[in-house]
């Protein structure tokens, strides 16, 4: 069973990619993350030109770091877990790209403003499919004040695209708070960052009890499993809203309502989601020429020209002049 540790008394770390060889650079980095945080997997398409930093205080009860990267996966497993035994909760403050977090069943789009708790003390998944940056924050487990079923419950759900609950006021106090600890008086710090602990243990007891909030243990929601479904099924052309309310046996109607809940629709998400497994497609770099309307008919569109049409709408260029970006951006690295 992880023991809550205390944190080091102190800890500075910067680091950043760009100061270390492009052979070292991920074996430096994994260094890095096993000292500021716990231990775990990192995997990258192309470590060589891959870049990311690292900016990390221990203050009092609370590590707070700065992270940004390219497209990167953290995994925290079962081995990571025996290997350091460390129990710690993490606090991730979404600033710039999403993120998709995966844990006790259920997942969850980070997108900017938003905030989601994790547990160290069991397996996680962290997939960043596009350049970002995040606050993470990270205290010992026992002050978050809650007991094991709610952690459980607390965890990879978004905190913050509730309108109108706790988390719409604090949030911004919390962010407030952070960026203040740079240019506070060190006498002061300590009592700063226990604040700051505080007020993430009211944030996460507050959201357990937001009207909609659904405590649904270590499973998924229904809206989990159909988005689930979507994952599975994005290459298929035929998918549609009445193919997955029947595979749920649920109602047209219901399936609305649960993608109206979250501000969007079920034709909207699927859209968006299919772009955005072609964005990814087309800017790997792999030494692999993609066409482009192969790429689109892999992920759903039956139409170069429809799929061309969306792709200019949603990121404001044409799909050859986004993989032309991204490969001359990728080259500039590795010349670097």
């Amino acid at each position: 069973m992880p023991r809550p540790q205390p944190l080091s008394p102190a800890l500075h770390l910067s680091l950043s990619t760009e100061t270390s060889p492009p052979t070292d650079r991920m074996t430096s980095w994994k260094q890095a993350l096993s000292r500021a945080f716990v231990s775990l997997e990192v995997l990258v398409d192309d470590p060589g030109a891959w870049r990311a930093s690292v900016y990390a205080d221990r203050i009092g009860p609370l590590q707070i770091a700065t992270e940004e990267s390219d497209p990167v996966k953290f995994m925290r497993t079962p081995e990571e877990i025996a290997s350091d035994n460390q129990a710690y909760i993490f606090a991730r403050l979404q600033l710039h790209g999403t993120v998709a977090l995966f844990q006790d069943g259920r997942s969850t789009e980070l997108r900017p403003g938003l905030l989601a708790f994790y547990d160290a003390g069991r397996p996680f998944k962290l997939v960043m499919s596009e350049r970002y940056r995040s606050c993470v924050l990270m205290m010992p487990r026992q002050l978050l004040r809650l007991d094991d079923t709610q952690v459980r419950q607390l965890t990879a759900t978004p905190v913050g695209d509730a309108p109108g609950g706790p988390a719409a006021l604090l949030l911004p106090l919390l962010s407030g708070l952070v960026a203040e600890v740079p240019a506070t008086a060190p006498p002061l710090r300590e009592k700063l960052a226990r604040t700051i602990a505080d007020l993430l243990a009211t944030l996460a007891a507050g959201h357990l009890t937001t009207p909609g909030f659904s405590p649904a243990g270590a499973g998924p929601t229904l809206l989990d499993q159909v988005k689930a479904s979507v994952e599975r099924r994005l290459g298929e052309p035929e998918l549609s809203p009445r193919l997955l309310a029947d595979e749920h046996n649920i109602s047209l109607r219901y399936l609305h309502k649960l993608f109206h809940e979250q501000g969007t629709t079920v034709g909207r998400w699927v859209r968006q989601r299919r772009l955005e497994a072609c964005k990814e497609e087309l800017a790997r770099h792999d030494g692999t020429d993609r066409v482009i309307g192969t790429v689109a008919a892999r992920w759903g569109f039956s139409s170069p020209a429809h799929f061309s049409h969306v792709f200019r709408s949603a990121y404001g260029m044409s799909p050859g002049e986004w993989r032309s970006a991204a490969a001359g951006a990728a080259r500039s690295r590795s010349a670097h």
